[in-house]
């Protein structure tokens, strides 16, 4: 029982672990809307959480070190993120700078991300109360 818990759990949080890094993206491109040859990056939600769920993701950046004194890389696996590989968003017109970013699509897509964070934040909320609920029988 307490596995099965845990593996419904630990779905929900890798799903909002690829929500939020997604968000992140998005968000720094809203930023970067008038950078010149900025480019917009994007994941793809559902591979992502493929690869998440799977373990595997995009494989690890290896650095390579020039003095046996530099330090290694921090586990960024402990941190919980999803490793999904951002995507450069197809350009949907041109701009003069090279700037990618359309501030309709990203608007669009940031609040519909924000959205679905929101609604899987409220989906775990009712599974837990439901729990509780079972737990105390009341």
């Amino acid at each position: 029982m307490i596995g099965k818990l845990d593996d419904t759990l630990r779905f929900h949080q890798t799903a909002l672990s690829v929500r939020a890094e997604r968000q992140q993206l998005l968000a720094s491109n809203i930023a970067n809307a008038d950078t010149p040859h900025y480019k917009a990056r994007d994941l793809d939600f559902t591979k992502a959480l493929q690869g998440a769920l799977s373990g595997a993701g995009a494989a690890p950046v290896v650095l390579v070190k020039t003095a046996a004194a530099h330090l290694g890389r921090s586990g960024d696996s402990a941190s919980g993120r999803a490793h999904a590989q951002p995507l450069y968003r197809a350009e949907q017109q041109g701009s003069v700078d090279g700037n990618t970013v359309d501030m309709d699509v990203e608007r669009n897509q940031f609040a519909e991300n924000a959205l679905r964070y929101e609604a899987g934040l409220t989906l775990i909320g009712a599974q837990i109360k439901g729990l509780l609920t079972a737990i105390q029988g009341q």
